[in-house]
């Protein structure tokens, strides 16, 4: 009986084991039915997007690239920066991260993009007449010495985020796995290689300094406090914008689509299914409420749809 023992414990460990993943199998397929797979539902999507000009949006983090313990480090594979190159000589394509757009653009390192980093508060577009009045909005040049509009709407904030990420430097220093990364018009507070007993203690960190700056406020997102302006700015406005200057807002004949992961990339969903202006699809592993129209799994099948949107377009233009 002792021999036996052992091998009796480990069966009933991996019979739980199995049964739990069994039920977020079933969990996962459930919560499909809501937001349907955007590599099965394809052809509606495409039929749909007959006589209309797709214009693409796509975040960076869990999206492009997988989650890394270490946010320097969460490279894109060659593989997906050939899959966003191609999409993107067939379709307008732009990447709204909450990195700084310089950081965002220097994973990427693609110059036929749109790139609009800190949650949008910080675009690049093309320089075309704004009909709406946006004071951030100057004229600059790009890495190539191309002539491109800047909008920086929360520019007046720069001075206070550079003090706030100081502070949070300084006052987390003492806690093991802490990063703290200035991503220019927000900064980030990551612990997930923090200690899960030290997580109330960031937490505390962060606001005790935020009590001093009312004008800046905390939001959340996969395993990182993110400091921001409180500012009506979000990545749904930054889609609006990236459309007018696009010269694609208000038009019938556009299909907006917008694949990311995380909650910030939530206010571009609402902005899409408002009005039905175009689809969200929300990259998760796992069952999770959203604006979202379909889903996606990880970046591998982000990359498979990206393949599929250019052999649709190829084939159409024969």
């Amino acid at each position: 009986m002792k021999n036996s023992s052992p091998t009796h414990k480990k069966t009933t460990k991996d019979s739980s084991t199995e049964l739990a993943s069994s039920d977020m199998d079933v969990a996962y397929r459930n919560w499909m039915l809501k937001y349907p797979s955007a590599l099965a539902s394809f052809a509606q999507i495409t039929s749909y997007a007959k006589g209309k000009k797709i214009a693409l949006f796509l975040d960076y983090d869990g999206t492009l690239s997988p989650i890394v313990d270490n946010p320097d480090c969460a490279f894109m594979s060659n593989a997906m920066r050939t899959a966003v190159g191609n999409v993107a000589k067939y379709f307008p394509t732009a990447i709204i991260s909450g990195r700084s757009r310089d950081k965002v653009y220097e994973f990427v390192g693609l110059t036929e993009l749109y790139y609009a980093g800190s949650h949008g508060m910080d675009i690049m577009s093309p320089v075309r007449p704004i009909s709406n009045d946006h004071p951030n909005c100057i004229r600059s040049t790009n890495k190539q010495g191309k002539e491109v509009n800047l909008f920086q709407p929360a520019s007046e904030f720069l001075p206070m985020i550079d003090e706030v990420f100081r502070s949070l430097i300084e006052i987390t220093k003492e806690i093991k796995g802490a990063k703290i990364e200035n991503n220019k018009f927000c900064v980030s507070v990551h612990y997930r290689n923090v200690d899960e007993k030290s997580w109330t203690t960031i937490g505390q960190c962060v606001h005790e300094i935020l009590k001093d700056y009312p004008r800046l406020r905390l939001t959340h997102g996969r395993k990182v406090l993110e400091v921001r302006p409180v500012l009506s700015w979000d990545k749904g406005k930054a889609v609006e914008f990236l459309l007018e200057s696009l010269g694609l807002s208000n038009c019938d004949d556009v299909l907006p689509i917008y694949v990311g992961d995380d909650r910030t990339d939530e206010d571009a969903f609402k902005v899409l299914r408002e009005g039905n202006r175009g689809y969200g699809i929300l990259v998760s592993s796992v069952p999770k409420e959203s604006k979202a129209f379909y889903s996606l799994r990880d970046p591998s099948e982000v990359m498979e749809f990206l393949k599929s949107l250019v052999k649709w377009k190829k084939s159409n233009a024969l």
